[in-house]
């Protein structure tokens, strides 16, 4: 498990501050099964047999193939890997936030905590409606991830929010690259 301390100190220790022992022992029966469930031809199958096997008490917020996700009631939502993809979510969000300039990381939802299958961010409560101005704000936000050198794959209004500062903010971005080889895009500027 790593915490993260002023989003760019990661603590390396066998604790979560915000998940129990119980809880992380849990999740981690979790992935040592999802393998067996990984040709569940439907996300709620495999939706329906994580929650049986992970036995939460907090409330499901939302579920697609690859995590399920978990409100912590705390301003946090803990989302857990389903299958391969998922992991690799997970992972990715967690290192694009440590890793990424800071200016490209006001754009993202922070990451508080993650660990082997689990990743732990802040809940946005605001969804972007389906407009067509905020298409446009999709489109300039993208331009400035592709600045700062992150490619922002499966980019989509689903996939943000908006912060208190009314900001759009990506709430999923486990499908996001970045490329450290090339320079920041100039042809942006």
């Amino acid at each position: 498990m790593c915490p993260i301390n002023n989003g760019d100190e990661r603590i390396q220790s066998n604790e979560s501050s915000m998940l129990s022992r119980e809880e992380i022992k849990s999740i981690e029966s979790w992935i040592s099964q999802m393998e067996k469930y990984q040709f569940f031809k439907t996300a709620k199958q495999k939706m329906v047999t994580a929650k049986k096997i992970l036995k939460f008490k907090y409330k499901m917020i939302g579920y697609g193939y690859n995590r399920i996700v978990y409100d912590l009631n705390n301003g946090y939502i803990l989302k857990i890997a389903l299958c391969e993809v998922g992991l690799i979510g997970n992972a990715n969000e967690a290192y694009i936030y440590n890793n990424c300039n800071e200016e490209a990381q006001k754009y993202l939802c922070p990451v508080k905590e993650f660990g082997s299958g689990w990743i732990i961010m802040k809940k946005m409560g605001t969804k972007v409606p389906l407009a067509i101005m905020e298409y446009t704000k999709l489109i300039e936000l993208e331009l400035k991830f592709l600045r700062y050198g992150i490619i922002p794959i499966d980019l989509r209004l689903d996939n943000v929010a908006f912060s208190e500062d009314n900001e759009m903010v990506v709430i999923d971005y486990g499908l996001f690259t970045m490329d450290f080889k090339s320079p920041v895009l100039r042809w942006f500027d």
